[in-house]
């Protein structure tokens, strides 16, 4: 079955406002229904202190997007955020929301027999996580992947922060026109070298979980990382320096485009428009049958 259909012939999709339970906990989110829904929906998981409209309105304007090429989509708020009750919780603490998402997605879009997650920033490491134990979940597109640990956040500061601060000519101004605090510029670097060389704790840190649960995710991935944006300048400080990571990232299955000047939040119209268009190519490369 083809999962995209393109061209002026199409009805206009529908938007409806869906609740669902979840450990006792109410949820909402729009439910976005194409006029000729495929096989393939997908799950849009919030990242961080956001609710299911997202960053200048990313996650309604991608929901559109795809439900006019044919894919049912539902956007939500898990519990804690948004509409939904109950307490808040981080991204390591959602993989019930995500359940509960991809069952209602599936009862009220019979037509959909699999599911991909789409996450921004620990949005995306949360589908990550849940990826492996559904069946149902054949895709994940990870935008800003989040594998924050102290240590990668001092290195990606060194590498991309400091140097290009050295290099900045308004920098050695300010500096030599005493409108720098050189102490207290030389106390960060020195503190950030100790924190980038600094031995981890024990036990397996985020970027190795994350890894590990791509790897046992048998499905395709997209990731798009943007340019201007240190949390994806981490993600790539991280896979660089593993063996495991650059085999992963090198396997068929997995594709990754890069925004060059795109900040964290896609803030850009056209910024927006190529990430969408992206998922929905990437959707219909990857999902026809």
């Amino acid at each position: 079955m083809r999962c995209c259909f393109y061209g002026s012939s199409l009805s206009a999709p529908t938007e409806t406002a869906v609740s669902f339970v979840c450990q006792d906990e109410r949820l909402t989110g729009i439910l976005h229904r194409p006029a000729q829904p495929a096989a393939v929906g997908v799950v849009i998981v919030v990242g961080g202190p956001q609710y299911r409209i997202g960053s200048h309105r990313q996650f309604v304007l991608l929901a559109r997007h795809l439900a006019q090429h044919g894919v049912a989509v539902l956007r939500f708020d898990y519990r804690g955020m948004g509409d939904a009750s109950g307490e808040q919780r981080d991204f390591e603490q959602v993989s019930d929301d995500i359940r509960c998402a991809v069952d209602l997605l599936m009862t009220e879009q019979p037509t959909v027999k699999e599911c991909i997650l789409w996450g921004l920033c620990d949005g995306a490491s949360a589908a990550t996580f849940y990826a492996q134990h559904d069946s149902r979940v054949t895709g994940l597109v990870l935008l800003n992947p989040w594998v924050r640990t102290t240590q990668t956040q001092a290195q990606t500061h060194l590498k991309h922060y400091y140097r290009q601060r050295l290099m900045d000519a308004e920098f050695w101004r300010k500096l030599f026109n005493n409108r720098l605090q050189l102490a207290a510029v030389t106390r960060s670097l020195i503190e950030q070298c100790k924190q980038a060389f600094k031995k981890p704790t024990a036990g397996p840190q985020l970027p190795e979980r994350v890894l590990d649960s791509l790897q046992l995710f048998s499905g395709n991935v997209l990731i798009i990382l943007s340019g201007n944006d240190l949390t994806a300048k981490e993600f790539i400080v991280v896979a660089d320096s593993s063996d495991q990571w650059r085999a992963l990232l090198k396997q068929a299955r997995v594709c990754q485009k890069v925004l060059p000047l795109a900040d964290h939040t896609f803030s850009s119209k056209v910024w927006r428009d190529q990430v969408a268009g992206w998922t929905s190519e990437w959707i219909c490369l990857k999902k026809i049958k």
